[in-house]
């Protein structure tokens, strides 16, 4: 979600390294001069210091300038990526099915790539590559054809081949290895199987651009609120720059989004059922990326890629959609059926 980010400099920073250098210059402590104890060193009888020397004004020192604050991304290249997305989701959308979910897969594979490639990098993590994406792709298509039983079928396996390849190499480190494989598994695309299964409905692509529209507009909303009027650290230990008047922000813009999707864009859809549906993915949105922010805080990094300019990578794109999938679907079952 986008939020104001943390510009204070941080501990350890050159304005600390001056004042440190302060220190080692100078006396100790206030009251401490130097003392030497050589003859030529005493002072002269006729050398008498000055009693009570007037201080001297202080030279008027410049306010300073006030900062503005920065989204701390490039700005014009997120926006036209982001378009360009858009554009490639909704054309596949509403063309044919079958191409969209083949988009999701790719976005899955190129998710699981980033995530296992960071674990490496900064964990010495050796998570299997290979069958998480065959698994991850086999998940998504499994979840399109066939529902609910497929995708935890299709998980089961994915798994279970983790497993069995970790066994070609050394058993040493065989248990994180496996167990950072069946996170990734659930993470990336057994979440995203939820999109696919939205769409099997008769308006599944009203109900898939529903899901993208709330989930874009709460974290739009976030970070104009946050940006604007965001004084109160929501997670300081997790996320320094997300705020309270940001989450605000995001469940205001993402009721008032559902409220009109709902209403509008599906079948025997209502209102109320838009502001509950808003509310919720707002709170999900939210977790998701602080929990994504978890993720990238324990590894030491600030964005899983680099491939999307001004948004990071895949990963970092997904990590609001992600866990906010399976609750819209569960709740699109629950107002106007599986359709």
């Amino acid at each position: 979600m986008p939020v104001v980010p943390d510009d204070a400099p941080a501990y350890g920073s050159d304005q600390d390294g001056d004042r440190g250098a302060a220190r080692l210059g100078g006396p100790p402590f206030r009251d401490e001069t130097f003392r030497h104890d050589t003859p030529s060193a005493q002072p002269l009888p006729h050398a008498a210091a000055p009693q009570n020397p007037e201080p001297m004004p202080d030279a008027p020192q410049p306010a300073p300038a006030p900062q503005k604050k920065s989204a701390g991304r490039d700005l014009g290249a997120a926006i036209g990526v982001g378009v360009g997305l858009g554009v490639v989701i909704v054309a596949s959308l509403f063309v044919v099915k079958a191409v969209f979910v083949g988009v999701v897969a790719v976005a899955v594979v190129v998710g699981l790539w980033e995530l296992t490639s960071r674990l490496q990098e900064r964990k010495g993590i050796k998570a299997p590559l290979v069958p998480l994406a065959l698994g991850g792709a086999a998940m998504v298509v499994a979840g399109y054809a066939r529902g609910a039983e497929g995708a935890w079928v299709a998980l089961a396996l994915t798994g279970l081949a983790v497993l069995v390849w970790r066994m070609t190499e050394p058993p040493e480190g065989y248990l994180k290895d496996v167990t950072a494989g069946l996170f990734a598994a659930f993470y990336v695309p057994f979440l995203a199987t939820f999109v696919a299964m939205m769409l099997t409905a008769e308006d599944g692509p009203q109900r898939v651009l529903t899901f993208l529209l709330l989930t874009v507009v709460s974290d739009t909303g976030a970070y104009a609120v946050g940006w604007r009027f965001g004084t109160h650290k929501l997670a300081p230990r997790i996320s320094p720059g997300k705020t309270r008047e940001g989450l605000v922000g995001a469940v205001l813009f993402a009721m008032a989004a559902g409220a009109l999707c709902m209403e509008f864009l599906i079948d025997d859809g209502t209102w109320w059922q838009g502001l509950l549906l808003g509310l919720a993915v707002a709170a999900s949105a939210t977790l998701g990326d602080l929990g994504e922010s978890m993720i990238k805080r324990d590894l030491g990094i600030k964005d899983m890629g680099t491939l999307l300019p001004g948004h990071g990578g895949i990963m970092d794109r997904l990590d609001s959609l992600l866990p906010t999938a399976p609750v819209v679907w569960l709740l699109m079952v629950l107002f106007v059926g599986s359709g």
